[in-house]
């Protein structure tokens, strides 16, 4: 490993093995025939890990495995390349499944909820976890994804605590309830989409969503908008946001988009870097790349290209 280059450590408590289908339409009601689909190992922090090792930064994903899929699973990171280290676990690993209407142009994905874990399979992922923050080569932590039911409801911030006692900064990528539990304890960045902010906050704009998670103790919350591309808050600078967006936006599969911003920000803090327009233009750069992929966890080479046209702005807030 590159002594110079700080490891991206990844957190998936609900992986799945990602099932990616492309269809040339898509008719409700009706049968389709299609061709194999593309089969990986999935879920969020994973896709964050294959991006960040992609592009050629160290890194560890950490996740529960269990049962036939879970056999499935821990064969292809094996091929993979990517550096993992699974925890085994009797649950069986889920599935997820994305259909890409190649003639809509719009992705549908399905996932399954996940089946719940041992107490002491959560301590053996805590276990792994602290094993890897011991030494001097872990960067950054990033925690990503869905809890499965009966998940510890401190796991996330759990993991915030952790990131700081071995004196690096914590990344949270998840919904819901968790979003907030991660602002109280103190995250480095948050990585909402903007349906999942609002929803988490019960709020109605997105500038007073994230405002409220850095009131609650984020330092920097990133807000995947769409088609508004993606936005930064920070705690050092209230009053207002950068946004950054392509001129146009992308065609292609959504799925995984948001993980490769995630795993720009993480590389960007594992390298030092902590210029917020310069961490907001490499996340929303990979972000897009990754739209022109045919699945999750992995982007174009396009990407230095995409960041040369992004359009960087600060917007002040009423």
């Amino acid at each position: 490993m590159n002594r110079a280059m700080k490891r991206v450590i990844t957190v998936t408590p609900n992986p799945a093995i990602d099932l990616s289908y492309q269809v040339a339409g898509i008719t409700p009601g009706s049968s389709h025939r299609v061709a194999a689909p593309l089969s990986r190992a999935g879920g969020k922090g994973l896709n964050v890990a294959r991006v960040a090792h992609q592009l050629g930064h160290p890194v560890l994903a950490i996740a529960p495995s269990g049962g036939t899929s879970g056999a499935e699973f821990a064969a292809e990171l094996l091929s993979s390349g990517v550096p993992h280290r699974l925890i085994p676990v009797a649950a069986e690993t889920r599935r997820s499944i994305a259909l890409a209407d190649t003639v809509g142009g719009e992705t549908s994905i399905f996932n399954e909820e996940g089946s719940a874990l041992q107490p002491h399979e959560w301590q053996a992922l805590a276990a792994a976890v602290v094993d890897a923050l011991d030494g001097q080569s872990a960067g950054v932590l990033v925690g990503s994804g869905s809890l499965p039911p009966g998940a510890p409801a401190d796991f996330y911030p759990a993991l915030v605590r952790l990131a700081h006692d071995a004196g690096i900064p914590a990344v949270v990528d998840t919904s819901g309830p968790g979003i907030i539990a991660a602002a109280r304890a103190g995250a480095d960045l948050l990585k909402p989409n903007n349906h999942e902010l609002l929803e988490a906050t019960g709020e109605s704009s997105l500038d007073v969503a994230a405002e409220r998670l850095i009131a609650l103790g984020a330092k920097t919350v990133l807000v995947s908008a769409g088609a508004e591309g993606m936005l930064a808050f920070h705690h050092a600078s209230p009053g207002g946001y950068w946004s950054a967006r392509l001129p146009e936006p992308l065609s292609g599969n959504p799925t995984g988009a948001g993980d490769a911003g995630v795993a720009a920000a993480a590389a960007a803090l594992a390298d030092g870097i902590t210029d917020i327009p310069t961490i907001l233009r490499r996340a929303t750069a990979w972000s897009a790349a990754a739209v022109l992929m045919p699945a999750a966890g992995e982007i174009s080479p396009l990407y230095a290209d995409l960041e040369d046209q992004l359009i960087l702005s600060w917007k002040e807030t009423l």
